[in-house]
């Protein structure tokens, strides 16, 4: 009886290590689902940003620009990463009124240092633009 007590409890424990390790991948992907913000609906004229991944080491954010849109909230106290998963033409000004035109091409990545002034970036091309930047904190 001692013996069979002993295989039936080791396992029911064996049972439950194993359900704890199958719930806890599970647990941890909804909590990440949580955690992600929902896109951000945009203003008419403005981009649209969409937080992806926000902790103490990072913010990763797509952006998303019509012709004609703006992006008026340009983080340009941080160092960031940015690729163009769809190209075009945007236009900065910058708080002087100083106006700089940058053309990304699809699939190009360009490390984007601070800048002491902030700046609006504005799609002046034809055609939707779309950025993956991942800001360094």
């Amino acid at each position: 009886m001692n013996v069979s007590a002993r295989l039936l409890s080791g396992f029911a424990i064996g049972a439950i290590v194993f359900a704890a390790m199958i719930a806890t991948p599970a647990a941890a992907q909804d909590k990440g689902k949580e955690a992600k913000a929902a896109p951000a609906k945009a203003e008419k004229g403005m981009a649209k940003m969409t937080t992806l991944l926000d902790n103490d080491k990072v913010k990763v954010i797509e952006v998303q620009y019509k012709p004609g849109d703006e992006n008026k909230a340009v983080t340009s106290s941080a160092y960031r990463v940015l690729r163009a998963l769809k190209g075009g033409t945007i236009t900065r000004t910058y708080a002087d009124g100083k106006t700089e035109k940058i053309q990304y091409k699809t699939g190009e990545v360009k490390f984007l240092e601070p800048y002491k002034t902030g700046y609006t970036a504005k799609n002046t091309g034809k055609s939707d633009i779309h950025f993956y930047v991942v800001q360094l904190k």
